[in-house]
């Protein structure tokens, strides 16, 4: 297996490997979307000099996979869900992501998607026969140390989190309003990064916070974020659009009980035992209802757990992607047995 890896600054392509992974490390020394559309060019460049099978995760750029197609080199490519549609890019760039989204329909050879709702989505534009669903995974969490929580001055089950970024389409403010229309007696632990001087809704969220809100910054260190997943009292998801959201996969995984924004892709991944608000006076009452009820949220954290379980384990969905890659995988390989059990959910 060979990784493409974007680095800082300029040079050559290096090559190293990791725990039996080889690495290619892609020198790139222009930020943001100019930069990754340059390491995904100079990225398949290298590869189409191979005749092995590529997996390519997002659609961005699917017009330098045109390469891989006309070589005739298997591409199969995890469409990562509608990111066109999303209206933080702006007219442009969601006109940009729109036509990479149709090419990518054209030029790979299967499309993974990562949400039912997804899978039907692309059936409008690719033949149902190349488009398999599968998920996002997240390992279960048993136990988590609460020293993390101690350096933050929150207790275990005193607090519940929020991991998103701070955009209109994750349903922030609404979440933050809700909450602080009365003391609650708990924590609303928001992560995430804030700069109330340079974005209007950034400061906007943090004049809407009551004490109670605790915003510690983005937290990158995985011990930190797991024991606030597996100590917080429930989980609130208020994202809008896409498929499967993994920071939502991973919440499940630490049995939080989840209140999340009611629309399709969270229904179908949350699962109805979870609770859910269209409006920012349904999550006060929703607030108001659970936040002191034991037994409820048990029952719910109960249900997370076991949704998890049976859809978005990684076992689970590196079954089925190990299914999908060998029947594209070219020569002897592809004749190898599959070592784990095909899992549910490859449509």
């Amino acid at each position: 297996m060979v990784v493409y890896c974007q680095v800082d600054g300029r040079g050559a392509v290096t090559e190293d490997t990791w725990q039996g992974i080889e690495r290619v490390h892609v020198p790139v020394d222009r930020p943001g979307w100019l930069g990754t559309s340059l390491f995904d060019l100079r990225s398949i460049r290298h590869a189409s000099a191979f005749p092995d099978l590529c997996l390519t995760f997002g659609y961005n750029t699917a017009v330098f996979n045109t390469a891989q197609r006309l070589k005739r080199i298997p591409n199969v490519i995890n469409m990562d869900g509608m990111e066109w549609t999303r209206a933080r890019w702006g007219p442009t760039k969601q006109g940009i992501l729109l036509a990479n989204e149709r090419i990518a329909c054209r030029v790979g050879d299967h499309l993974i998607a990562d949400h039912p709702v997804i899978h039907d989505y692309l059936r409008k534009h690719a033949d149902a026969s190349k488009i398999t669903t599968i998920t996002y995974g997240a390992d279960p969490v048993e136990d988590a140390p609460t020293a993390p929580l101690e350096a933050l001055d929150l207790r275990p089950g005193g607090f519940s989190t929020v991991i998103c970024r701070p955009i209109p389409e994750n349903s922030l403010l609404e979440i933050v309003r809700a909450y602080s229309r009365r003391e609650r007696r708990h924590r609303l632990v928001v992560l995430g990064s804030f700069d109330a001087s340079t974005d209007a809704y950034h400061d906007e969220i943090l004049r809407a916070a009551s004490d109670e809100v605790v915003f510690p910054g983005a937290i990158y260190d995985p011990e930190v974020v797991t024991a606030l997943r597996f100590h917080s009292r429930c989980y609130v998801h208020g994202h809008t659009v896409g498929g499967t959201n993994p920071s939502l996969v991973e919440a499940m995984a630490a049995a939080n009980p989840v209140i999340a924004h009611d629309n399709v892709y969270n229904r179908w991944v949350a699962g109805e035992r979870s609770r859910f608000f269209r409006s920012e006076d349904e999550l006060a009452s929703l607030f108001d209802e659970l936040l002191d009820d034991a037994e409820e949220l048990s029952a719910m954290s109960r249900s997370s757990r076991e949704r998890h379980r049976t859809e978005f384990t990684w076992e689970h969905v590196a079954a089925q992607y190990e299914q999908l890659l060998r029947r594209h995988l070219p020569g002897t390989w592809a004749e190898q047995p599959v070592s784990h059990t095909p899992g549910r959910g490859s449509t």
